[in-house]
């Protein structure tokens, strides 16, 4: 039976308790570790439980393969000297897990700090070499053609590195007050004269229509008018004619009855007299009612009844 009091039996029992422990590591789920002999790469260990030789192989170093980010704050300056502040979010991890990759990562750089230093500085240089050709006015409206600037220019070296960029993002572009102040008069400006514009055209558009709806006034009037006229003319044309046809009968009725046709001129002298006091609504009409104005008026009437016969019968003749 072993004797587990025995001082040298338990230092041995400790020995090999300790080497069981060294013997195997924990990797977590993640990462994966670089493990080296004597401070020569000797292998990688994947993420789990793994036996490793104790005191001879030595965990270097823990390279993570998750999505790592860092926020980016610099400045650039356009070719019209106009300066240019960036805030921007950096996305990359490592490129894979495999082995050459992984020594990549692990040997490249002293520390993750170094790291950090070269790639901010790599992505500044290529956002101000880019931003550099461009004007102030272009800067906003480029923010796409940036990225992709930077995403051409940085991911050989990052390869090199064993990294790969997944995003950035540049969140906040922003001028000097100077800067921004004039670009926000420009805007009010450009604002104001499209107000001013849009102002005129409804104006004019307006004035157009008013002017066109009093041209169709007009026509509209004009026609009106122009049809009353000539229904106007026509009534007096029928009027007339129906006179004429009137008078001609009532002629040869008073010849039928041997009467003298004068009596016609006196009879229409009354009606026009009694229309006068009829429909003269108040207006002063002067009119010569003696015996002598009578006479003179039935001599003009029957003397005009008188050519007329002659009329006719110069007509007859012909």
């Amino acid at each position: 039976m072993l004797d587990l009091f025995n001082p040298d039996k338990l230092i041995l029992f400790a020995i090999i308790i300790l080497l069981l422990i060294k013997s195997f590591k924990t990797v977590q789920q993640g990462t994966i570790a670089v493990v080296t002999i004597f401070g020569k790469y000797r292998r990688i260990l994947h993420p789990g439980l793994n036996l490793v030789i104790p005191f001879i192989e030595n965990i270097f170093r823990r390279i993570s393969t998750q999505n790592r980010s860092v926020e980016l704050e610099f400045q650039a300056v356009t070719v019209d000297q106009a300066n240019v502040y960036f805030k921007a979010m950096l996305l990359y991890s490592v490129i894979d897990a495999q082995e050459e990759t992984i020594k990549r990562v692990a040997f490249k750089f002293i520390d993750d700090k170094n790291l950090m230093q070269a790639l901010i500085r790599t992505i500044e240089g290529s956002i101000r070499a880019f931003v550099a050709t461009k004007r102030q006015a272009e800067v906003l409206s480029l923010r796409r053609d940036i990225v992709e600037h930077v995403k051409e220019q940085i991911d050989t070296h990052l390869e090199e590195w064993g990294y790969h960029l997944q995003d950035l993002q540049l969140n906040d572009i922003t001028f000097d007050e100077a800067i921004i102040r004039s670009m926000s008069q420009v805007v009010a400006s450009n604002n104001l004269k499209a107000a001013a514009e849009n102002e005129g055209q409804a104006l004019l558009i307006t004035k157009t229509k008013a002017a066109e709806a009093d041209g169709n006034a007009i026509k509209i009037a004009a026609t009106a008018e122009r049809e009353a006229a000539k229904l106007r003319g026509q009534g007096v044309a029928l009027f007339r004619e129906e006179v004429a046809r009137g008078m001609n009968n009532a002629a040869r009725e008073m010849q039928q009855a041997n009467l003298d046709t004068s009596m016609i001129m006196f009879s229409m002298w009354t009606e026009a007299l009694k229309n006068f006091a009829e429909y003269g609504k108040g207006n002063v009409i002067f009119l010569d009612g003696s015996p002598d104005g009578m006479q003179t008026t039935m001599k003009q009437m029957m003397g005009m009844h008188t050519l007329m016969d002659q009329e006719k019968k110069e007509n007859k003749n012909k």
